[in-house]
């Protein structure tokens, strides 16, 4: 990307029934963000201008058919489809989850053909969005299918960065589906995005147990003895620095969390609701692993309060920022790590190339 152009921000609409529509307006009100990138929204231009005027929105909006059409300081709106959608706000809608998706594969297609830089993706609901086309959970596992990467749940905030070994897996499933390869890989993910992505050259991460107390030495579970404990040694002996298993009921009350760099949960709810205990409407949700960017913000739908004007546009636009920063620090961290001796090579042609001018 040349240096002139604003990074291009691809954000899809999520279920229009929720208050995804809502958050992407309001963060766009403030006219500043324009100078910060330019946003391209999948989903129809008539559809959001009727949310704009539901919203009393001051937004103007600029409808494209292709991505080629796109401008500078507009808000873009690319039309997925051009029908009239029946919008019932705080209604769960299998029609409106089709539309939902609609969004996510176009904008997915897009940055997979560098059409634009980095996607934010606006909340969908994840029983409204399964069909026979689209039996993923969530979005981390369609984009882990469509992108180059092994993707990784990663909620972060400034202070606070939590990433998980299982996420979207029933309780009882989750012994059995860490194991010391997948311990291996996440860890691996988070060791590379703090460094690659966040710019931090020494990354010092904890391991949660995953037992109560993490098995008290085999008492509640064998899991983390025969498990958890050798795999974090190993990683520790290639030179990484990776700490645990820790017991999760006490780790976060304690401000031991605040010693670390990122935290590895065994699993969603272990991570998440201290996570958002501690950080809810700052933090973001970003899916580190993969070759491209793609942030959200970190609540849902929110039904009980759509289409009354009353959501909190916080933590969508943190992921707004939170993409332009990621997408930013992985080109300049590109350059750095890029053969050192080829740069060599060129220093002493320089002055005999000047010398031909």
């Amino acid at each position: 990307m040349k240096k002139e152009e604003k990074i291009r921000l691809g954000i899809s609409i999520g279920d229009l029934n929720g208050i995804g529509s809502e958050v992407v307006l309001k963060t766009f009100e403030d006219s500043r963000m324009l100078d910060f990138c330019t946003p391209v929204i999948f989903a129809s231009v008539k559809n959001l201008s009727f949310l704009k005027k539901h919203y009393k929105s001051p937004v103007n909006l600029h409808g494209v058919d292709k991505t080629s059409q796109v401008l500078d300081g507009k808000i873009n709106v690319l039309n997925v489809w051009k029908e009239g959608v029946n919008i019932n706000f705080g209604k769960e809608d299998q029609k409106i989850g089709e539309y939902a998706i609609k969004s996510l594969v176009a904008a997915t297609k897009a940055l997979k053909e560098n059409e634009i830089d980095v996607l934010v993706t606006a909340p969908i609901n994840k029983r409204s969005i399964q069909s026979e086309e689209f039996k993923f959970p969530g979005h981390t596992d369609y984009l882990d299918q469509e992108l180059e990467g092994n993707s990784l749940m990663f909620m972060i905030t400034d202070e606070l960065k939590v990433g998980l070994l299982t996420d979207h897996v029933a309780i009882k499933d989750i012994a059995t589906t860490i194991t010391p390869e997948l311990i291996h890989q996440k860890i691996n993910t988070i060791h590379q995005a703090l460094k690659q992505d966040f710019g931090i050259s020494k990354p010092k991460i904890a391991v949660l147990g995953i037992n109560p107390h993490s098995g008290d030495n085999g008492v509640i579970g064998k899991e983390d003895e025969e498990i958890l404990k050798p795999t974090i040694q190993e990683i520790n002996e290639s030179g990484k620095l990776v700490y645990g298993p820790y017991a999760a009921d006490s780790f976060f009350g304690s401000d031991n969390y605040k010693v670390f760099d990122a935290i590895v949960a065994s699993y969603h709810d272990q991570g998440l609701i201290p996570f958002k205990t501690l950080s809810f409407g700052k933090g973001v949700n970003y899916t580190a692993g993969l070759n491209k960017v793609r942030t959200s913000p970190d609540h849902g739908t929110a039904f009980e309060i759509a289409g009354k004007n009353k959501a909190d546009n916080s933590s969508f636009k943190e992921a707004v920022f939170t993409a332009l920063k990621i997408f930013k620090r992985r080109e300049e961290y590109q350059e750095l790590t890029k053969n050192p001796l080829k740069k060599q090579a060129r220093k002493p042609q320089k002055k005999s190339f000047e010398g031909k001018k």
